[in-house]
């Protein structure tokens, strides 16, 4: 099963061609490759394997965090 997490863009930036976003996922800052057109600070955005991948809004990645957080809990 492929997993996509929750993200804030912190920064949208250009090298050679990809559109690199600064993604704050969990706390942590990552650097991703953007798939979607007009991604700027302040969305949120779905993140598999390196890639953002769907946009989403701020309580839909809110409440997928808490229930990752859930899951990950009751192991």
């Amino acid at each position: 099963m492929c997993l996509g997490v929750p993200g804030e863009v912190l920064s949208v930036d250009e090298d050679k061609g990809l559109r690199i976003l600064k993604v704050k996922v969990g706390g942590v800052v990552r650097q991703v490759i953007s798939a979607l057109e007009d991604v700027k600070p302040g969305d949120y955005v779905i993140v598999h394997a390196g890639v953002a991948i769907g946009r989403i809004n701020k309580e839909e990645a809110e409440e997928t965090m808490r229930l990752l957080m859930e899951i990950s809990s009751t192991k």
